[in-house]
């Protein structure tokens, strides 16, 4: 994406069809900005007559109108300096609206991009990106607006006042604007790669950071501090190395556009000298000029910084813009309607899926699950037993058949709906960073008080909850590290129970759980399912013999069908599995 491109996504944030009175901020910040260019072009004229008037003392009127327009020139800096700060805070709520704006725009894109997409990004590297891009946003609706529309414009007022004097201000002048501008744009554009290869190398490093911090437990499990210190080090080395050269760079930068400045101005000063000597100019106007030329060094100096963080916006923008560009895998249809569960009957039709062409996941899967059945699906690793809880919750569609609930194909639905209607309890359970009340009231919007409790009831949670110091108001820590795996997952079942759902997933639900406390859990489930069509992955088969049929996958195809008592006797797979757990169990 190119910066006309970015640019042109900008500007509806700086322009909001739907917000006048962003709009009307926009004008009035700009008025601002024409007055307090008028002022500012106006000081030094007051100043140089002031010194005319001092310079003729054999005049005595002229002293009272030197101390006058020494008082008009002061107020003149000070009303220039009030205006650009009028415009400022009147500027201000535009840059907040169009930072939130674009913040929320990219965080919930990201939420709308499928499982396969977030399974191959590095979540710090994707943080780091919006974090850029969305500052940069600000950064560059404020000094494109304010810094090189009107150093433009007081550069053409400083051109029309030394016509006045002479032709050869106004050629200096542009000969040395143009030339700072040509070594600055062009410098800059290196340096440009330069920052990239740097903010590559920062990601990495933050990414690395965010990576073996979330392992921490990994990390100790293996003594392996001293080798992420390392690979840590490694990754800050790399972005020192390009550090420095931006640093280097940048110094070569600013001298190189001292010495264009400094050059502009000594020609200028000398061609102003040698007016006052021959008599064509006066000792005012030989201030004026110096003032003027002050009053363009200074922005100009500030434009080298302005275009290099334009620039370097421009690439953090176009990074965040491309995730904005990343396409949605699961759209809803135009004419999509919300999914009816009346009786919660799931059927799957020819289901074939892969997430790679030459990995074929499930191949010609049938099944129905009655209203206010209970199905399991058993199997070895690998043979698509979690695929298929991820295809009903509808993270992927299916590659070939259909999946449909009551009828309703799901790619006919609008997604929200079906992921309304389907509880899922996974077998890593992953926690928000807040209060355990917080994590289980995350399953329903806006719970009351009770509501929660009962849920933690329903989990057997509630009796350890209460012994906590801050009881519900206890942090869980980073993913719930805090927790143990059983008290996770009695979490994860709480928050789901609170949903209430007319369907379940149920996916190892209670593989962390002791033998007690699985028990009691799966008695709560049990009175769950009764109400609800249930689907149940599962390793330990003890968990799942009272279910309504049992599927048995093998290589992403139904190898075996039917209840406990039959598919034991029929001395297949599952019969196997099922005598080698009960032999482990008995040993």
């Amino acid at each position: 994406m190119n910066g006309k491109d970015i640019i042109r996504r900008v500007a509806p944030y700086l322009w909001p069809q739907a917000a006048p009175n962003i709009r009307f901020r926009v004008v009035v910040s700009l008025i601002l900005l024409l007055l307090s260019k008028v002022v500012a072009l106006g000081a030094p004229q007051l100043y140089g007559r002031a010194v005319d008037a001092l310079s003729q003392r054999d005049v005595p009127d002229l002293l009272l109108g030197a101390v006058g327009l020494t008082v008009a020139y002061g107020l003149a800096r000070m009303g220039s300096s009030g205006f650009q700060q009028l415009r400022d805070v009147v500027f201000a709520p535009v840059a907040q609206r169009a930072f939130r704006a674009v913040a929320r725009e990219t965080f919930e894109h990201l939420h709308g991009l499928s499982l396969r997409y977030h399974i191959s990004r590095k979540t710090g590297a994707l943080s780091r990106v919006i974090e850029r891009g969305v500052k940069a946003i600000e950064f560059l609706l404020r000094f494109l607006l304010f810094s090189i529309f009107p150093l433009v414009l007081e550069l053409l007022g400083i051109a029309i006042i030394f016509l006045q004097f002479d032709l050869w201000y106004v050629v200096i002048l542009a000969v040395t604007i143009a030339s700072y501008i040509w070594f600055t744009f062009g410098v800059t554009e290196w340096r440009i790669k330069l920052r990239r290869e740097m903010n590559t190398q920062d990601t990495e490093a933050n990414q690395r950071a965010i990576d073996s911090l979330l392992n921490f437990e990994t990390v100790k499990y293996f003594a392996a501090e001293s080798r992420e210190v390392d690979r840590y080090d490694h990754s800050i080395s790399r972005y020192g190395v390009s550090a420095l050269k931006t640093a280097y760079s940048l110094a070569f930068l600013n001298f190189g556009q001292s010495v264009l400045i400094s050059g502009g101005v000594i020609y200028v000063m000398v061609l102003a000298a040698l007016g006052v000597q021959d008599g064509t100019m006066s000792v005012g106007d030989f201030v004026v000029v110096n003032a003027y030329m002050i009053q363009v060094t200074l922005p100009l100096g500030f434009l080298g910084t302005v275009y290099r963080e334009i620039r370097q916006s421009l690439v953090d923008m176009g990074e965040m813009f491309g995730l904005l560009e990343q396409p949605k895998e699961i759209v809803d249809k135009v004419d999509a309607q919300d999914l009816r569960v009346e009786c919660g009957q799931i059927e799957f039709r020819d289901v074939h899926f892969h997430y790679d062409s030459n990995r074929p996941i499930l191949s010609g899967v049938n099944l129905t699950v009655g209203p206010g059945q209970t199905l399991a699906i058993v199997g070895a690793t690998g043979a698509g037993k979690s695929s298929i809880g991820r295809l009903l919750f509808r993270f992927y569609d299916v590659t070939k058949g259909a999946i449909l609930i009551d009828g309703q194909d799901l790619r006919d639905v609008t997604l929200n709906s079906v992921q309304k209607a389907i509880g899922v309890v996974p077998q890593d359970i992953v926690l928000f960073n807040e209060t355990i009340g917080y994590n289980i009231a995350y399953g329903k919007d806006d719970p009351s008080q009770a509501e929660i409790i009962a849920a933690a009831k329903q989990a057997c949670l509630h009796d350890f909850i209460v012994k906590l110091p801050d009881g519900y108001d206890t942090t869980v820590g980073e993913r719930g590290l805090k927790l143990s795996g059983g008290e996770k997952q009695r979490v994860g079942i709480a928050r789901t129970l609170l949903k209430n759902p007319p369907i379940l997933l149920l996916d190892e639900a209670t593989s962390a759980l002791d033998a007690g406390t699985e028990n009691d859990i799966q008695v709560t489930l049990q009175g769950a399912a009764k109400e609800r069509t249930v689907i149940v992955i599962a390793h330990r088969l003890s968990t799942i013999a009272d279910a309504d049929h049992i599927l048995v996958l093998h290589d992403g195809q139904v190898c075996e069908y039917g209840t406990h008592n039959q598919l034991v006797a029929a001395g297949g797979r599952y019969s196997m599995l099922w005598q080698r757990q009960t032999a482990e169990k008995s040993a």
